[in-house]
Formats: structure tokens, C-alpha cells, sequence
């Protein structure tokens, strides 16, 4: 296993996607799971449910990542119930896509407040528990969107998750004479619930040009986010890896 007996991960968004994948591997290597969520409680027990059933532990928390508030509750909580924090995912995000001349204001300030300041009062939060240890990782979730621009229709969302690059590889810089990792994972097409939306045509077009054929599976990003959250990755930080198969297609739609 990737984790000692004791390990504590906090994943955020970490019952649907991408983050259940996530939290489903970091139980699997050992870590203790809490995975956040903001409304879907069928998919919190399903989580639960594949967890628990491969002997995993996993506890559920109904949260806000962009109420800061909510946060600061959910660190309460960990504080009190834990005493440590040893891995962050902040993976929480969103998607409202719109042309630019037709997208309103709260539009762009609703994918701004869950993906980007939603990572910076997670990572706060959890610097503030895992500076007194001397230790921890921290891995957000960008998007190839963010490293090289994204659809038509998602100003919004590739500046949340360009941000999210920019300010992890900062936060590395300041952190990482306390022992704290700060690393990027930025994945290209994934089939989760985000993707499958995507019309056939569009389906087709953005596979054709990925080179390894295909879209990711959800736990081929999760095998990555774990092992940059282990001590296998201990001289790893201020890094941002992308997780596209080999391509990504910006502007050109069919």
C-alpha cells in the first residue's frame, strides 16, 4: 500500500467523477477518506458502498468548497476528529459553459468561487493543520483546459482552472520549507458525468484527436493524484502534470 496505518486524505468533490475515483484509490492504498460533497446523497452512499465493500474506510461530509464558512467547519471537524490532515485533493469544480458575449457576470463568478477560490480555502485550511506536522501533500485538480485554453464557451472555466495552476505552483514556493507538497494534476477528456453531455459528433471529433484514441477512464487520473500524494513522490512538488492521452483539441468543433 501507498499509505501507513493512520494517514488522513481529504478529497473534495469526492463522490462523483474524477473524485470518486480518487478517494475510492486513496482507500485502496490504505489512507483514511473523507470526501466531501454538496448535494448528491445517492452518489455520498455509493461511494460509501464501493469503498467499504473493498474494506476501505471512507466518511462522507455534506460541504460547500466555496462557502468559506463551510470550510472552515469542515477543518473544525477534521481537526477535532483526526488531530492531522496528511492529503488534500481539492478537487471540487463545476462547469457553466457560455459564449463569452452571452455569459452574465454571476455566471462567470459562480465557476470562479467553486474551482478557484474553492482551492484556495481548502489549501489555506490545510496548511494551517499540517504546518504544526511538518508534513502533508496537496494535489489539485486543473484541467488540460487550464494549461492550454478551452472550448468555445468556456472563458469561465479555463481561467478558474488556469488560476489553479498558477496559484498551486506559488503555494509550493511558500510551503515547502514546512514539508508540504503542492503538485497539479490536469487531466484532458474523462468519461464522467461532466463528458457524457457532450453530443455524439463532439464525442467523436475530440477522440479522434487524442492520440492514444480514447478518453480516460476516471481512476487512470487517480492513480496519478495517489501516487504524487505518497512518499513515492517526496521529491515531487510545484509541478503540474497533464493527463490528456497524448492530445488536446482547442477551438475546431465539428
Amino acid at each position: 500500500m501507498l499509505f501507513p496505518a493512520g494517514t488522513v486524505a481529504l478529497v473534495t468533490g469526492g463522490v462523483k467523477g474524477i473524485g470518486r475515483a480518487v478517494s475510492v484509490d486513496l482507500a485502496h492504498e490504505g489512507a483514511e477518506v473523507i470526501a466531501t460533497y454538496r448535494q448528491d446523497e445517492e452518489a455520498a452512499k455509493e461511494t460509501v458502498r464501493l469503498i467499504e465493500s473493498a474494506g476501505g474506510r471512507v466518511t462522507v461530509v455534506k460541504a460547500d468548497a466555496s462557502d468559506e464558512e463551510s470550510v472552515r467547519e469542515l477543518f473544525r471537524w477534521i481537526r477535532q476528529t483526526y488531530g492531522r490532515l496528511d492529503v488534500l485533493v481539492s478537487n471540487a469544480g463545476i462547469v457553466r459553459d457560455r459564449h463569452l458575449i452571452t455569459m452574465r457576470t454571476e455566471t462567470l463568478r459562480e465557476v470562479l468561487d467553486v474551482n478557484l477560490t474553492g482551492t484556495f480555502l481548502s489549501c489555506r485550511e490545510a496548511v494551517r493543520l499540517m504546518e504544526h506536522h511538518r508534513s502533508g501533500s496537496i494535489v489539485t485538480i486543473s484541467s488540460a483546459a487550464g494549461v492550454y485554453g478551452g472550448q468555445p464557451g468556456q472563458t469561465n472555466y479555463a481561467a478558474s482552472k488556469g488560476g489553479i495552476i498558477a496559484f498551486s505552483r506559488t503555494l509550493a514556493t511558500e510551503v515547502g520549507r514546512r514539508g508540504i507538497r503542492v503538485n497539479v494534476v490536469a487531466p484532458g477528456f474523462v468519461e464522467t458525468d461532466m463528458t457524457h453531455g457532450i453530443s455524439p459528433a463532439r464525442r467523436e471529433h475530440y477522440r479522434s484527436k487524442i492520440g492514444l484514441g480514447r478518453l480516460a477512464q476516471p481512476e487512470e487520473v487517480a492513480y496519478l493524484v495517489s501516487f504524487l500524494a505518497s512518499s513515492r513522490g517526496s521529491y515531487i512538488t510545484g509541478s503540474v502534470y497533464d493527463v490528456h492521452g497524448g492530445g488536446f483539441v482547442v477551438g475546431d468543433l465539428p
